[in-house]
């Protein structure tokens, strides 16, 4: 196993969405474990060791490892087993739509068919989500979509502000549905898009306006229009895919 000397620097960075959040001392070394795991320095199979000698590894108390493995079991992780020790759970165990491990996952730069899968789901749900929602939509949905909307032209997606209106929005929009289990799907999938949305903005891959094509699913909501609804918000999300797998713009050198 390797050697580490001791956990992360609790003020190190964490999810997007909430920046002033500081972790426990067991949630930072959770995450930090977590990020190791989902990047493959600790590979399947590998076994963390036991809980004296990782906790004196990391400086920690023993009671703060176990509640990290604790956190790391249960989002599917690693497996901890008494007189056995914990080992790394293959990526099918994981709990990919978890924001914890999705936020641990877009730490490094996830893998291209990581990526193409992660939009697959969102074009499974969202566009279904977009018609019932159109069919659906109360008052009160309306007015929180048009207010992230207004929030995303002030402030734009390059903004802390700017991504938690596009979080309101999207997570406003499978609420509409109405639907019980799609809208259990909000948290991640707006941790999905929040990340995503991090992700291009690192690589320089937010160069195009999202506004028209978000206005265009709320408007066809706002109408009660489904077909339109689902057309818009299936174009949302494939321009939104492209603009993420397309490579970094590279400006000519001077003549």
């Amino acid at each position: 196993m390797r050697n580490r000397k001791s956990i992360k620097n609790s003020s190190s960075k964490g999810p997007p969405h909430n920046p002033g959040k500081l972790l426990r001392i067991h949630g930072v070394v959770a995450r930090d474990l977590g990020i190791d795991i989902v990047s493959g320095r600790y590979p399947t199979g590998d076994l963390l060791g036991n809980e004296i000698e990782a906790s004196e590894r990391l400086k920690v108390s023993r009671t703060a490892y176990r509640e990290a493995i604790r956190i790391l079991d249960a989002k599917g992780l690693v497996h901890a087993r008494p007189k056995i020790g914990t080992r790394v759970c293959a990526p099918e165990s994981w709990h990919l739509l978890d924001p914890d491990v999705l936020g641990w996952i877009f730490e490094s730069d996830p893998d291209e068919t990581l990526l193409a899968n992660l939009f697959e789901l969102r074009k499974i749900v969202e566009p279904e989500a977009a018609p019932l929602a159109a069919s659906r939509r109360k008052r009160e949905h309306l007015i929180s979509m048009q207010r992230a909307l207004n929030g995303m032209t002030d402030h734009s997606l390059t903004t802390e502000a700017g991504r938690l209106a596009d979080r309101e929005f999207h997570t406003t929009l499978l609420r509409a549905s109405g639907n019980a289990f799609l809208t259990s799907l909000t948290s991640g999938i707006a941790a999905a898009i929040t990340w995503t949305t991090v992700f291009k903005q690192r690589k320089n891959r937010l160069s195009r306006d999202p506004m028209p094509d978000h206005q265009r699913v709320y408007d066809a909501i706002e109408a009660a229009d489904p077909a339109e609804a689902h057309a818009a918000m299936r174009a949302l999300v494939d321009l939104a895919f492209v603009e993420t797998k397309k490579p970094r713009s590279r400006k000519r050198p001077s003549r």
